[in-house]
């Protein structure tokens, strides 16, 4: 640190205090009894300010720089504005104990023109204040006034005197004015304007807050012997920008508030001791022996005192002190913060003003003066100081404090505060604060080593570990010894001190072991590195001579000499050149080895080789960086400050107080190297660190250079995998045997996109396909017409196709498919048509095309299929012969009279016509075609499964009548599949199941739509018998759907309603045991009681009568369906469930069914009787008797005959008749059963031939005749079978 006059003048009197305005602008002085207003630019004296009658002691500004106080001896306090105006002057008098007021007003000669603006009158005192106090005012103490300050945030004015003090302000109609014990020589406000500190001459300091009530009273050792004579609260950095940024009152206003919340405005009263304080503080150490960050808080309030027992002390707001009392050796008569409050400023009776730092370390002198220095103050916000003496001298200095650091590659250390050292990894961006407590001299880093220099010892720290981004340092040695030398170099084992012209060498303990003289003044010294203890010093002299020093040699080596003094020096990383900068800011390189100057470059102040590249240096001057490499132009580029290293890509610049690592890309240098072909070095360049953009470019000149290793390593720093791909594929071939560079630089340029380059290549390299197949692929077809010119027509035919592929890949169907055409690709050109529904287009390929050329007109026909145009892919098949494929197109047409035509001539086809056929009309509910189908097609199996799953449909959806019907039609199906002997039984067996659930299924139909539907449309006697009917035939399972309380309930109710109790009794009964839906629970609950009022029988006329014995069979009869005597089954109307008057009867053994047919149609004659009478002849006699006992068919009747049986036996015996009895059986009573084989045909005659009995030719079910012709009428169809009217019977 060093002081520099920039200018001085001297006043008549004594210069008591000072003050600056806030801007820095102006400067006021106390100078007898006038204030002195100075330009701080130049010294100019603007104007001198005339007000008080005697001696001016103190002066102070406000903080926004809008008014300004002085206090004099004339007990008087003058309230001064920015612009040097109005003086208003009136006494001030104490008349009670409570408040002063203004006893006389007297105005100063050099505002007369107020003279007329203000009246004196008792009655309007306040008036008068409230007008004057918003210019200029002075107020009277009873003694002389000792100090003034302003409050820094409400302005408010604290005037101190030897007797009291007073605190006024702009707001206020009266000063408060107290008392005080003793004389009070000095005073100042904290931070945030809450608390006032003043010093007593007494000793004591006493800390007030704004009303003026003492909180805190701190008593110091000495008293009185130690007058306290300056205090001042450090500047706090919570409050540095506050005045900054004010812009108005309400700004200033909320600003205040916000701080007010922030620290406390009130203190509890206290009284400190300094003794006991300062007794019970501990002495601090001389040296941090250990490293540690600085990450303790400021505090926010610290009040620095000085005192005439030539002391400095530091205390809290709350009055504690901290640390211990500092020794002056002189009386202070002034003490000042800088801005920040990093330094402190003192002068006195030592004629000097001193430098320290914020806790109290001596630094240095600012200025020696003549006299004693009774006031120092430092300019806002800069390093200028204004001195004031007892001799009227005023010094304005400029404070500069010289940088002392030291770098060793990416470690850089500072000076802090002028007594810490930092520590910065430039890499890592870590720092770490050394506290040294006294002034920092000089610093030297090295590897693991660090040296501090201070003003009477030398501290070596080192590294805790050898990690290379360990920050922690330790103290290793302490040289206790004062040295004064001008730089200082650490090493491993050594330091070296130099000294003017000489050199020392000391170890750790402080010993010297070697010295070295040298001829001039060093200008510069830097370690090269070396073994520890031998390391190289590398040595600049003012007269231009450069040596290179071993520590543990004496003999210096002289690298060489030039004629300029030495400023820089560096040595590249192999030390085989040598960068020098002179005292004419050029920048030198010299071959080491041969001392011959490489080349040499102006403007330069700093120089570093790059370590990392032998060939790479930079050099800093003029605002510019400068890179060189090799013997290439410099590139430039701008940056601010002196660069002091260079690592790989990062060149570590010292700017004013600060060390960066500006990371700068190397291109510029690379970019020379690539110009010359030089892709290694070039290469070695941009590791260093370059963009992205300069690896590729790099990466591109290599390939194109066949340098496939360079190249190689770019691209992967770019992860390009698709040159990485290209240089693979051509080092494989390079180790196959290929070594046509031409053709290797032909595919580099073809991947960089100079296609015709390439094209040239490939052709001088034999390899014209080559350049076809790129012109092709990358669609320039009419590049490739000019490269292939009329050549080979295969080629020609070739290169169309691919245009055609192209024109097709950009969407351009339409030329794609002339092209295709012409080119004789006619499946692509189909497929295009096709997939754009170009029909006509389709038609003219398909009749151009010849009908040997089967797949092209086959995907035509495809593609005439899918755009629904059979018609033309009839034709195209019929072109080819493709017959089944022509059968497939009417089957998917469904063009089925075009299929059965083709069917008719090719019977191959059959199958493939009439399963689709049959499937289709089974899917169209037309099951009798459908089944017609199968059986043409010879799919029985389908046809029953078809049905099967149809069946189970309809009985799971509840629609019973058609399920009997499918049920007959599968039974009809199984008859016919039963044709196949080995298929016979089981068919037979599923032919009767199914017959059986048929006529199950007919019945139930009624059933379920008399429980489930409100109106009934059968007869209560058709119900009675169907439930009967079903009620004797589910004597086993019962199938599914059908519900046994339907049919139970159904019969119930039909026999109660019909008489037939005791059958309507037993199917209640049968009800309880069943569960039964909540909507018949009711019902079937009210007929079971019902039903127990009535007779328990049923009525005879619902009796069953057998046709066959004439017996009554009982209403519920535990064999079924059967007569109970002579077990004939009955024969039941499909209609209304009755009992026929039919019994069947069997052919004997011998009879076939076609001789009993004629048998029958023969209808032998037989005797008409009107009556029953017969005619008895005799020998003698001719009786004629009447036989009752004979029925109206007679004993003559043959078949009456057949009918008797064995009674009593459990066995059915069925009827056989002969030919006798068939001959006399008329045709209209015999009803036959025609199945088809292997069934026998069943054979019926009717007893009552007058009631007549229809049978259905399809399904063989009986009705009554009037029965079944009104269901044909309903329905044009058989109730059972559907079989159309119309229709023949099979």
């Amino acid at each position: 640190m060093r002081a520099v006059l920039t200018w001085r003048d001297k006043a008549e009197q004594c210069i008591y205090d000072l003050a600056f305005k806030p801007d820095g602008t102006q400067l006021i002085l106390a100078a007898g009894n006038r204030l002195l207003v100075y330009d701080t630019s130049d010294g100019t004296l603007l104007q001198p300010l005339k007000g008080h009658k005697d001696t001016v002691y103190c002066v102070a500004y406000a903080k926004d720089g809008k008014r300004f106080a002085s206090g004099s001896a004339d007990k008087s306090v003058i309230i001064w504005t920015s612009k040097l105006e109005g003086i208003l002057k009136y006494t001030i008098c104490r008349v009670s104990k409570s408040w002063p007021i203004i006893s006389s007003l007297h105005l100063h000669p050099v505002f007369p023109g107020l003279h007329k603006a203000i009246r004196v009158v008792a009655t309007e005192t306040f008036v008068v204040c409230r007008i004057i106090i918003y210019s200029c005012l002075l107020l009277r103490h009873n003694d002389s006034i000792q100090c003034v300050s302003y409050n820094p945030v409400t302005h408010q004015l604290a005037s101190c005197s030897s007797s009291d003090f007073g605190l006024w302000s702009p707001e206020q109609k009266s000063v408060s004015k107290h008392k005080s014990n003793s004389k009070i020589t000095c005073c100042s406000w904290t931070n945030d304007g809450q608390y006032l500190a003043l010093g007593m001459f007494n000793g004591i300091i006493s800390i007030r807050n704004k009303n003026g009530e003492e909180k805190v009273k701190i008593e110091r050792p000495g008293g009185s012997l130690s007058p306290i004579w300056s205090i001042c609260w450090n500047p706090s950095s919570r409050w540095e920008n506050f005045w900054m940024n004010r812009e108005n009152e309400d700004a200033e206003e909320v600003i205040v508030n916000r701080y007010f919340q922030e620290i406390p405005s009130t203190l509890k009263s206290a009284v400190y001791s300094s003794q006991g304080s300062e007794a019970e503080e501990e002495e601090p150490e001389e040296e941090d022996d250990s490293p540690r960050d600085d990450n303790s808080e400021e505090h926010n309030d610290i009040l620095a005192v000085a005192d005439w027992g030539q002391k400095l002390s530091f205390y809290q707001l709350s009055g504690k002190q901290i640390g211990k009392d500092r020794s002056l050796n002189f009386d202070p008569c002034c003490l000042s913060y800088f801005t920040k409050g990093e330094y402190i400023l003192l002068g006195g009776s030592d004629k000097q003003v001193s430098l320290f730092t914020k806790d109290g370390v001596r630094l240095g002198t600012v200025g020696e003066q003549n006299s004693w220095v009774w006031t120092c103050k430092v300019k806002p916000d800069s390093n200028y100081v204004v001195v004031g003496c007892q001799d009227g001298t005023i010094s304005f200095y400029q404070l500069i404090f010289s940088t002392v650091h030291g770098l060793y590659k990416d470690r850089y250390a500072y000076r802090d505060s002028m007594t810490d050292v930092i520590v910065q990894h430039l890499i890592t961006e870590q720092k770490v604060r050394i506290k040294c407590k006294e002034l920092v001299k000089k610093i030297a880093i090295y590897k693991n080593r660090l040296a501090i220099q201070l003003p009477e010892k030398i501290l070596i720290y080192e590294l805790y570990s050898d990690d290379s981004s360990d920050m922690h340092y330790r103290v290793k040695e302490k040289i206790v010894k004062k040295f004064e030398c001008n730089l200082l170099v650490v090493c491993a084992d050594h330091i070296i001190l130099c000294q003017e012209k000489r050199l020392q060498c000391l170890s750790f303990s402080g010993v010297k072991e070697r010295e070295w003289q040298m001829e001039s003044l060093i200008r510069y010294i830097k370690v090269i590195g070396g073994p520890p203890g031998r390391e190289g010093l590398l040595v600049g002299l003012k007269n231009g001579q450069i040596l290179k020093i071993f520590v543990d040699n004496l003999f210096a080596i002289v690298l060489l000499k030039q004629a300029t003094a030495v400023r820089c020096l560096d040595m590249s990383a192999s030390r085989n050149k040598l960068a020098v900068v002179d005292e004419n800011d050029t920048c030198l390189v010299y071959d080491i080895h041969t001392k011959e100057l490489l080349f040499q470059e102006p403007n330069a102040n700093s120089v570093a080789w790059n370590t990392q590249c032998e060939d790479m240096l930079c050099f800093s001057g003029g605002g510019y960086l400068n890179i060189k490499a090799s013997t290439f132009p410099v590139h430039q580029q701008k940056l601010q400050g002196f660069v002091v290293g260079y690592n790989g890509s990062k060149i570590f610049c010292l700017h004013v107080f600060s060390m960066s690592a500006v990371e700068v890309p190397q291109s510029a240098p690379m970019y020379q190297y690539l110009d010359r072909k030089m892709f290694k070095e070039a290469y070695q360049i941009a590791c260093l660190g370059v963009t992205d953009t300069d690896w590729r470019e790099l990466a591109m000149e290599a390939l194109e250079g066949l340098e496939f290793e360079t190249a190689k390593k770019a691209f992967t720093r770019v992860q390009d995998l698709r040159y990485l791909e290209l240089i693979n594929s051509i080092e494989e071939r390079k180790k196959r045997g290929e070594t046509n560079n031409d053709l290797f630089l032909a595919d580099v340029f073809s991947y960089q996109g100079k296609f015709h380059e390439a094209a040239k290549l490939y052709k001088r390299s034999g390899h014209e396909n080559l350049a076809l197949d790129m012109y092709t692929d990358l669609r320039m077809f009419e590049y490739a017409k000019d490269f292939l010119g009329s050549g080979d027509p295969k080629e020609t035919k070739m290169l169309i196709t691919k245009q055609a592929d192209w024109a097709r890949n950009i969407n351009e169907p339409k030329a794609a498919v002339e092209m295709y055409i012409s080119a004789g690709e006619h499946v692509k050109a189909i497929e295009i048509s096709g997939d754009h529904g170009w029909v006509d287009t389709l038609i003219d390929i398909a009749r151009k095309l010849d009908k040997a050329e089967r797949e092209p007109l086959l995907m035509c026909a495809y593609y005439f299929k899918k755009l629904d145009n059979p018609g033309y892919a009839a034709e195209t098949y019929l072109k080819i012969g493709d017959l089944k494929s022509l059968v497939q197109l009417h089957v998917e047409t469904q063009r089925w009279d075009e299929a059965f035509a083709l069917g008719e001539k090719h019977p191959e086809f059959k199958d493939d016509i009439y399963v689709p056929y049959a499937q289709w009309l089974a899917e169209n509910d037309r099951f009798e075609e459908a089944q017609k189908a199968f059986h043409k097609a010879g799919r029985q199996q389908e046809a029953v499964r078809v049905l099967e799953q149809l069946t189970h449909n309809a009985v799971v959806e509840s629609r019973f009548n058609d399920a009997a019907y499918y049920y007959w039609m599968l039974s009809m199906q199984c008859l016919d599949i039963a044709q196949d002997p080995a298929q016979k039984d089981a068919m037979l067996d599923k032919f009767r199941h199914f017959q059986h659930l048929a006529e199950l299924y007919h019945g139930y139909h009624a059933i379920q739509r008399y429980t489930e539907e409100p109106f009934s449309f059968h007869l209560p006697e058709t119900l009675f018998n169907i439930s009967r009917f079903l009620l004797h035939s589910l004597t086993k399972d019962t199938p599914l759907g059908i519900s046994k309380v339907n049919t139970l309930f159904t019969l119930a109710k039909q026999s109660k309603a019909l008489g037939a109790y005791k059958l309507a009794r037993h199917a209640y009964d049968k009800l309880q045991g069943l569960q039964i839906p909540a909507r018949f629970q009711k019902s079937i609950e009210l007929g079971s009681l019902t039903i127990r009022s009535k007779p328990f029988h049923d009525s005879e006329e619902l009796v069953p009568l057998c046709y066959r014995c004439s017996t009554n069979n009982p209403l519920l009869n535990n064999l079924g369906n059967v007569c109970i005597n002579c077990r004939q089954p009955f024969v039941f109307s499909a209609s209304s469930y009755e009992v026929l008057h039919l019994v069947e009867f069997y052919l004997e053994e011998g009879i076939t069914d076609e001789e009993a047919i004629s048998l029958i149609d023969l209808e032998a004659p037989r005797h008409k009787r009107e009556n029953k009478w017969q005619e008895i002849t005799s020998n003698n006699s001719q009786t004629l008797r009447l036989d009752e006992t004979v029925d109206s068919m007679g004993d003559d009747d043959p078949f009456t005959a057949k009918l008797s049986f064995e009674q009593g036996s459990s066995e059915f015996v069925p009827v056989v008749v002969s030919r006798s009895v068939l001959r006399s059986m008329s045709r209209r009573d015999v009803l036959i059963k025609r199945w088809p084989p292997p069934l026998q045909w069943q054979y019926f005659r009717s007893l009552l031939p007058d009631a007549s009995i229809t049978m259905c030719p399809s399904c063989f079910q009986m009705f009554h005749s009037e029965d079944y012709e009104l269901l044909v009428l309903q329905h044009t169809c058989c109730p059972y079978c559907r079989r159309r009217i119309e229709e023949p019977s099979p």
